[in-house]
């Protein structure tokens, strides 16, 4: 069985997070471990709090996983001060996994900061070239790029620029912008576009984190990078056709919509 790690925030309402990373694996038939950089109190609503792990104890955490079982692939996501991201650095340059995807989670779907804006240099400088690749929204890659996106020609540009700074293909997610949902995957060398029809819910929340490991999972299972992200868009959005209506706020996607239409096949 193929093996894929998340590190990364627990959402204590299991619709984003660790939470979301570890049904995304079980759902590509992908055994799934994690690591937990900071405990979330949130709901589909809002972010009541978040406590950061002690650096130490996510080394340790990152230790025990790499000393024993060794992921196929890497995703990572909440990484909300400089210190955090720091420990996490320091073990991806001890262990050197292959194929990391990296989230970089700045907002809650609420709107709620999930990373200390200080923080944003580091993760540009010392986080992000350590990265296979790199999935951001279209908030997340203004801040990572300094520009502002309106366009699709917008994203590409932010694209190639985000790649320049640290050398990782960057998918740019366009859920945020109207229209048909379109991410742009530059690879270094290309574009290539995803398109879906954009689906008419409220109930998309864990999405990123939920695409991203997606896409981890794809390649631990040994697809290249454009097929994986392929079947990792058809994956998010077949969840999110099928999200669950529940909570006040932003309920979560469907990641197990298959196994519950078709039920376990023994």
């Amino acid at each position: 069985m193929k093996k894929a790690l998340t590190i990364a925030g627990s959402d204590c309402s299991g619709g984003a997070g660790i939470q979301a990373d570890l049904k995304t694996f079980s759902a590509h038939g992908v055994f799934g471990m994690s690591v937990i950089t900071s405990v979330v109190a949130e709901n589909t609503a809002r972010v009541i709090s978040y406590q950061d792990i002690d650096p130490i104890i996510i080394n340790q955490q990152m230790d025990a996983v790499f000393e024993d079982i060794v992921p196929n692939a890497v995703k990572i996501g909440m990484l909300s001060t400089v210190e955090t991201m720091r420990a996490v650095t320091k073990s991806l340059n001890k262990w050197k996994p292959e194929k990391i995807v990296l989230d970089p989670v700045m907002y809650a779907k609420n709107g709620c900061a999930l990373m200390d804006p200080a923080s944003i240099d580091t993760l540009i400088e010392e986080v992000l070239p350590l990265a296979d690749l790199i999935t951001p929204n279209v908030p997340e890659a203004e801040k990572i790029s300094g520009m502002t996106i309106a366009t699709l020609d917008d994203m590409k540009a932010a694209a190639q620029k985000i790649y320049q700074m640290c050398s990782a293909a960057v998918m740019l997610k366009g859920g945020h912008k109207s229209g048909d949902a379109t991410d742009i995957l530059y690879d270094g060398y290309e574009f290539t576009e995803y398109t879906s029809e954009r689906i008419d819910t409220k109930n998309t929340h864990g999405t990123g984190c939920t695409f991203s490991s997606a896409i981890a999972s794809q390649l631990a299972l040994g697809k290249e990078l454009k097929p994986a992200v392929a079947e990792a868009k058809e994956y998010v959005t077949t969840a999110i056709r099928h999200s669950l209506p529940l909570g006040k706020g932003h309920g979560p996607t469907n990641h197990f919509y298959q196994l519950y239409r078709s039920g376990l096949q023994l």
